[in-house]
């Protein structure tokens, strides 16, 4: 046998001898044995330096996939909420609205838009930093089984302890998507009616008009009524009495709300003209005349207690008289006694 095939064959029980089987002997390994000669460096340049490395690259590709993904969230939301007719709505199919409107609803869309990309960057940033955390460990030689095998059964028992938690979640989730209802809105959300002041995607918190601030988690709204959003409507069922003539009635109606809708006061709170509907009711107190007006979000409250106190003054110029409660009594004598009888007038 001669001498370099020899050398060759010593060298080659040392590279396995130190960096392993010839099939898993890492190249740096090798490299410094070859270089060097060194054994201890060999073998702990994988503790030293190919390990450090490796998770060094894992933090650094998590950092830029972490920044890509946030950048790239925030450019898919604007051009969805950017888009037009991604999302029909009324506002939408209306652009002669005022600018207030618009303006207005440009921030609700971007709140939205803001709130939904937070909510995406956040799964996505849990996602991305779970994955490599468990990629240092597995490098760290930290045996994995044990620990997702544990994690899935906390998983397994927080799932059924915190079911109602994660509806909430959920209901917040698609409550926001559906852009059902937004900071300032006033709705009816059953027990609780009153103006939205803030809004999590596990509860809303709801001022009613006593004070009373509601915490409401949403997964419990099973239904909301919504009475600000896109636009309002001042509904009025004015009661006027059986003696009073309807035509003149309506006509008086139709001009006092006019009036308001051309008030300076008023302008850009009225969207279109009142509509007097008619006849709504045969009471038996009096007639109630419908009176409908179409305002901005939140402002029919305002128009409607102004055209009250317009209407009453409107009616006490005109001589239309406002009904009471009015009952008709029946007043029986008894046969045989007078109706100045002692006893009877005690009696009644």
């Amino acid at each position: 046998m001669s001498v370099a095939l020899m050398a060759n064959l010593a060298h080659a029980a040392d590279i396995q001898e130190v960096c392993g089987p010839k099939e898993e002997a890492g190249a740096v390994c090798v490299g410094i044995l070859e270089s060097t000669g060194n054994q201890f460096l060999a073998r702990t340049s994988d503790i030293f330096v190919v390990r450090p490395v490796r998770m060094i690259l894992i933090l650094v590709i998590a950092y830029v996939a972490h920044r890509v993904l946030r950048r790239a969230i925030g450019r898919l939301m604007s051009r969805v909420h950017s888009a037009p007719g991604t999302v029909m709505t009324v506002e939408d199919s209306e652009p002669s609205g005022p600018p207030d409107d618009k303006r207005i609803t440009a921030a609700r869309k971007r709140m939205r838009a803001e709130t939904i990309a937070s909510l995406l960057r956040s799964i996505g940033s849990a996602a991305i930093w779970t994955v490599a955390v468990v990629m240092i460990l597995s490098e760290l030689d930290v045996n994995l089984g044990p620990l997702v095998a544990g994690a899935g059964i906390v998983g397994i028992a927080v799932g059924f302890g915190a079911q109602n938690l994660v509806r909430d979640f959920v209901s917040g989730i698609f409550m926001l998507v559906e852009d059902q209802y937004g900071v300032g809105d006033t709705i009816d959300a059953g027990e609780a009616t009153g103006v939205v002041e803030a809004i999590s995607l596990r509860t809303t918190r709801l001022r009613s008009v006593d004070g009373t601030l509601w915490h409401l988690p949403n997964g419990q709204i099973e239904r909301v009524g919504n009475k600000s959003q896109q636009w309002s409507r001042a509904l009025l069922d004015v009661a006027v009495s059986y003696e009073t003539d309807i035509d003149h009635a309506t006509a008086v109606i139709k001009r006092t709300a006019d009036a308001l809708w051309l008030d300076r006061a008023f302008l850009g709170r009225i969207l279109e003209e009142p509509s007097v509907w008619g006849v709504e009711d045969l009471g038996a107190d009096g007639i109630a005349i419908r009176l409908v007006v179409k305002t901005r979000p939140n402002e029919q409250f305002a128009v409607a207690r102004e055209l009250r106190a317009q209407l009453k003054t409107a009616f006490d110029q005109e001589g239309i008289e406002i009904p009471f409660p009015q009952r008709t009594i029946w007043h029986r004598v008894p046969e045989g006694e007078a109706v100045g009888d002692p006893v009877h007038a005690g009696r009644s």
